[in-house]
């Protein structure tokens, strides 16, 4: 684990000053060409270039909601705000990461959905997914983007934003996934439980919960390699394995608090993604140095 203190936007000079490390510099291209002056679409934040592609992935984010019926109408424009958000104070390559966990939760969702709903697994009756979903996993995402923007420090942040994203699709990948394995265990006792339980858990979902967290995990690399100001592969590399460990502890946090708080009435689905998150996003918060 690196050491504590301020966290070295290169991702490696300070947590390893000492060791050689073999440098793979990964090379990119700036700008495009936009009424006779260069635009540059690989810096983040409030410029003109970021923006402009935010807004053409925000407006793609609505058709492909729409057309493939992943949100419900107030879901899409939850989605829309945050989508602007991340883009905007983040960057657009973060987007797509967004873009990436909402894709791919909806083929967990549609998987056998009609096995699901015969069981009353489903969370709605036509695997909408609603506002109130968008808010519980993605308002933190968002809040790591305004956090980003405020101190400057994209290369770092990148990855408390990825955590918080891979523990969200951790979980639903968990939940879609391991719903349907009958081999359930109670996560507090270990004893068997019925499936979709609150703190249930299956060898299957336990896979899905690697597989969601590792997607995000290597989506986040792919863009911390494209933005990143001086990007050294092998650190990225570590960073993206970490990130998909901390998605799956994440997950288990959210079993957790279903077991304990949530199937005792104290908590609701919707606190305990949002506190499952806030640990994940806390862990790589730690390892990295606690950059502010």
């Amino acid at each position: 684990m690196p050491k504590m203190g301020h966290f070295d936007t290169s991702l490696g000079h300070e947590f390893k000053r000492d060791v050689p490390v073999p440098r793979i510099l990964i090379g990119r291209s700036h700008h495009i060409l936009q009424g006779g002056k260069y635009m540059n679409i690989f810096e983040s934040g409030l410029n003109s270039g970021n923006l402009i592609v935010t807004s053409i992935l925000v407006i793609g984010l609505l058709y492909i909601s729409s057309k493939a019926r992943m949100l419900d109408k107030k879901g899409a424009n939850a989605a829309a705000v945050l989508g602007a958000i991340v883009g905007g104070l983040g960057h657009w390559t973060w987007l797509l990461i967004l873009l990436g966990f909402l894709v791919c939760s909806h083929k967990a969702t549609k998987w056998r959905f009609d096995e699901k709903a015969e069981l009353g697994m489903c969370e709605s009756n036509d695997g909408h997914r609603g506002w109130t979903n968008v808010v519980a996993n993605g308002a933190i995402p968002g809040l790591m983007c305004v956090f980003a923007y405020l101190s400057g420090d994209y290369d770092a942040w990148i990855w408390m934003f990825g955590a918080a994203v891979a523990v969200a699709a951790s979980d639903t990948f968990a939940s879609e996934i391991g719903c349907m394995d009958t081999r359930v265990r109670m996560i507090t006792t270990f004893k068997p439980c019925q499936q979709g339980e609150n703190g249930g858990f299956s060898p299957n979902g336990q896979l899905a919960a690697i597989v969601g967290s590792s997607v995000v995990a290597i989506l986040t690399l792919g863009a911390w390699a494209l933005t990143a100001e001086d990007s050294v592969f092998n650190e990225g590399l570590r960073l993206g394995g970490i990130l998909a460990v901390i998605g799956w502890l994440g997950c288990q946090i959210d079993s957790y608090l279903g077991a304990l708080l949530e199937n005792r009435g104290y908590l609701t689905k919707g606190s305990v993604n949002a506190l499952a998150i806030t640990g994940g996003v806390m862990m790589m918060w730690i390892y990295t140095g606690m950059p502010l």
